[in-house]
């Protein structure tokens, strides 16, 4: 398997972006960071700096492709390529249809799906161009299957995500191509994205434990993994067998 010692990381100023880097950091490494909030990403690169690790800091909103594109091309310029991009930046807002609040719905949406797939498509430029590179796609045991209510948005932005992931590794499969493509399926883990959503505790998996399993999944280069294995795997293949009835309290 290829050294990964080039990554970038997008939505890397919290939860399992700034958890990945920290894992991720170490001698001969090249971390470049991207997000909206500078401060924490400052902050982040402060407290990396006496792992050995090169820290290129980017601000960025992935909401606005010009800015998706050319931070992506410009880090691979300057560092010489990259080996990874983790697709990870989200929101987990949303609302039930009808109630007056779309706007709330379009951001999870462009911001989940739209903004992914742009993220994605430089991405997969700066590859082709190498001819190897390993994508990675944070989507959510969420998208495996329809939720309702206020859940539904986040549901379909992930799900068209995971769909991605699949088409992706379909056509660099048939081509026989170097480059890989990784789609990662969290369940709940206890992040800023998930304040006032609490699941039995069983559910729960602490930060370290899902930063822990993400890391070890994608470094496996899997094309699909569902972290924590347990107990989101079964879960993840229980989901779309649900009765509405019972699936519309998961909302």
């Amino acid at each position: 398997m290829p050294e990964r010692s080039r990554i970038l990381i997008t939505g890397a100023s919290s939860g399992l972006g700034e958890a990945m880097a920290r894992r991720w950091a170490g001698p001969g490494r090249t971390l470049v960071l991207a997000a909206r909030r500078r401060d924490r990403l400052d902050a982040l690169a402060h407290e990396l700096a006496d792992t050995g690790t090169t820290v290129d800091v980017r601000t960025l909103d992935v909401t606005d492709p010009d800015s998706v594109a050319d931070t992506i091309s410009s880090a691979a310029r300057e560092h010489g390529g990259l080996d990874r991009v983790v697709v990870n930046a989200g929101v987990g807002g949303g609302v039930a249809l009808g109630t007056g609040r779309a706007d709330v719905n379009r951001r999870t949406l462009v911001t989940n799906t739209v903004a992914a797939f742009d993220q994605a498509d430089a991405a997969m430029s700066v590859f082709r161009e190498q001819g190897d590179g390993h994508l990675v796609l944070v989507a959510s045991v969420a998208g495996v299957r329809g939720l309702p209510g206020a859940s539904s948005a986040y549901s379909a932005s992930k799900a068209a995500v995971i769909a991605l992931g699949q088409g992706l590794h379909a056509e660099l499969v048939a081509s026989r191509s170097r480059i890989r493509v990784t789609t990662v399926l969290p369940g709940f883990i206890a992040t800023a994205i998930n304040e006032g959503r609490r699941p039995p505790g069983v559910l729960t998996a602490t930060l370290d434990k899902g930063a822990d399993a993400l890391v070890t999944a994608i470094d496996s280069e899997r094309r699909r993994a569902v972290v924590p294995a347990l107990p989101w795997t079964p879960i993840a293949r229980l989901l779309p067998l649900l009765p509405d009835r019972l699936a519309g309290r998961a909302g």
